[in-house]
């Protein structure tokens, strides 16, 4: 059981045990770095974001109590730090956002993919935070509901209401660009 083996690995590397860290690390940074890229779409701010996540990580481990899964309490404090950048730039969209073409279309399916990718992108950045969030952790991070709802500390039940008002928002706009 991967909790069991969390606890070792989350005691020791308590203790100061440079393995232990490594291996949590290497474990929970691509996660944690995707959930950040995906809420920021910055990827220099969620490098940064994954870094302080584990800094705050390793600070708290001698008095982490695990309560919740060690992902779920991780993936929560990376969301937290999302939210703080999001709050200080709440105004600003991002410059750009990555591409990501499929490299067996043709040139002109390509650039169409690539609009349809930034203009969901974009309107993905528009919602309300945490509908962003409850977005991107199910839907794009491939969280359960009861996971997401954890990380968020939401009921199962206001991230289901989240994620309803988030995808009618999304589908409303994307027609809405589609047929301006």
């Amino acid at each position: 059981m991967a909790f069991t083996s969390d606890l070792d690995q989350i005691t020791r590397a308590a203790a100061g045990d440079a393995a232990a860290i490594r291996a949590l690390v290497n474990r929970y940074s691509p996660g944690v770095l995707a959930l950040a890229t995906r809420m920021l779409g910055d990827s220099a701010e969620a490098e940064d974001v994954t870094q302080e996540t584990f800094i705050r990580a390793w600070k708290a481990l001698p008095s982490w109590e695990p309560r919740a899964k060690f992902s779920t309490w991780l993936h929560r404090v990376a969301l937290n730090l999302c939210y703080d950048r999001l709050r200080k730039r709440r105004e600003l969209l991002p410059d750009e956002l990555p591409d990501r073409a499929d490299t067996a279309l043709g040139p002109q399916d390509r650039l169409d993919q690539s609009q349809r990718v930034k203009a969901v992108e974009a309107a993905i950045s528009r919602l309300p935070e945490r509908q962003s969030a409850a977005l991107t952790l199910c839907a794009l991070q491939g969280h359960s509901q009861t996971e997401a709802a954890e990380i968020m500390d939401v009921s199962v039940e206001a991230l289901e209401s989240l994620l309803a008002r988030a995808r009618r928002t999304l589908r409303a706009e994307l027609l809405e660009g589609r047929n301006a």
